[in-house]
């Protein structure tokens, strides 16, 4: 039904009531007692009306406290509806305060710090990373000017200039931030930082490891092509043609060497190459990690071995290149005459894989770096030695997958320690013993 008709239907029936009655007590009692009841019956009416109008107003002052009656007549369908809009409006209310509770813990976990400012540039908001970014406390810094929280002249010209545009890569509170600011609505600004700290660190590793990649293969190159050239001229002797073949062939190996352990690296780091576990006899691997670090040392050291811990799960390959790395440097940085020896046990925290020199030993400085790649304590005696400069990197790699870690004890002139240790995790379980009955 029409709305119009639910106002005016009740109202023209209840006016139709009062002038029917007022007309039977006029025939029946005379003018003055219809006229004061219609009166009467007019007062009241406007009474009730006064009434709801009263409960009305007090409803439009606290909507939420107060109750809407029931109301009568068209008030019936005015309640009514009032009733509904209300119902409307919380539940319109309560999805904007889901929505809204959604917002900030989206912008909460957001990894970019986002800051909302006004028009002169006063914080009204930030996220949890733009306080780690920027140094900003939301409760302590709401109400002042960013450009003052945010000391640096890269930034204070960045807001002078106004050239949004563009972002802008800031240093500051030892990070790398790119910063952006974003006008929106007519008297708001929002500034978003992005941490690149770890993205530049990435990129400068890459541009030393192509550097380092570049130099370590430049030298061997340059040595091959050096005596081709030699070797192509005429009148060289049978001795020094020979010698001139044993150095390539020297040099050769070790490009060869160099691009395969960086083949491994790559390998290793790469997502593509998980790792597949399987049982690794332990026995058999110190074993052959011991006869490649005799081979190495071709007699000039005393290399030993003690073996009594039990086998773990992992890849067999790995830990062979990995604990074939660590031996191999200790021949190498062990003077003739030096000891060698090679451990594995348990212990209370895990299995530990240890080897022990006698050789010229790291000085404390060094230690924390030796896992970088292409990183020497000596470079000019790192050639003599043939190493690589990956091969601790590639051990660091290999723990990490087999969730072990490396420590390194060691002191200049007094021969250095090189432990593994695998957590207990790694073991492989014992089979219960069959009873025969």
């Amino acid at each position: 039904m029409n709305p119009k008709l639910l106002f005016w239907v009740p109202a023209a029936l209840r006016m139709g009531l009062i002038l029917a009655g007022v007309g039977v007590l006029w025939f029946m009692f005379g003018a003055t007692s219809a006229l004061v009841v219609a009166t009467l019956a007019m007062a009241v009416l406007v009474f009730v009306q006064l009434g709801y109008l009263y409960q009305l107003s007090d409803w439009l002052d606290d909507p939420q406290s107060a109750k809407l009656p029931d109301g009568w007549g068209a008030w019936t369908n005015i309640f009514s509806r009032l009733y509904k809009l209300r119902r409307d409006d919380e539940k319109n209310q309560a999805e904007l305060t889901e929505w809204l509770a959604r917002f900030r813990q989206a912008m909460h976990l957001l990894p970019d710090g986002v800051v909302i400012m006004d028009d002169v540039l006063f914080l009204e908001w930030c996220n949890p990373a733009a306080e780690q970014h920027l140094g900003l406390t939301h409760e302590r810094d709401k109400g002042m000017r960013v450009t003052n929280l945010v000391r640096s002249p890269d930034f204070m010209d960045y807001i002078i200039l106004g050239r949004y545009d563009q972002p802008l890569t800031l240093s500051f509170r030892e990070r790398k931030l790119i910063v952006h600011i974003i006008p929106f609505e007519n008297r708001r600004q929002i500034l978003v930082t992005h941490d690149a700290t770890e993205t530049e660190r990435i990129e400068e590793m890459r541009r030393d490891f192509i550097a380092n990649a570049s130099h370590e293969l430049r030298t061997p190159l340059t040595v091959i092509v050096g005596f081709l050239e030699i070797a192509a001229s005429e009148g060289l002797d049978p001795a020094t043609r020979a010698a001139h073949l044993k150095l390539m062939t020297e040099q050769g190996h070790r490009m060869q060497h160099l691009i395969e352990d960086m083949l491994t690296l790559s390998r290793l780091e790469s997502v593509d190459y998980p790792m597949r576990p399987e049982r690794v006899d332990i026995v058999k691997l110190m074993g052959q990690v011991q006869r490649d670090a005799r081979a190495l040392s071709a007699g000039k050291h005393e290399i030993t071995m003690d073996v009594s811990g039990p086998d773990v799960m992992g890849s067999t390959e790995e830990l062979h290149s990995a604990f074939g790395n660590l031996a191999s440097n200790a021949v190498r940085y062990t003077p003739a005459g030096g000891k060698i020896h090679l451990s594995w046990a348990e212990g209370p925290s895990g299995i530990k894989f240890k080897v022990e020199d006698t050789g010229i030993g790291i000085s404390p400085e060094h230690i924390s770096r030796l896992t970088e790649r292409f990183y020497r304590v000596d470079k000019s005696r790192s050639r003599e030695t043939q190493g690589t400069g990956l091969g601790l990197a590639i051990v660091k790699h290999v723990l990490l997958r087999h969730g072990g870690t490396l420590q390194i004890k060691s002191e200049a002139g007094k021969g250095s320690s090189f432990i593994v240790c695998l957590p207990k995790t790694a073991i492989v379980p014992k089979q219960p013993e069959l009873q025969l009955g």
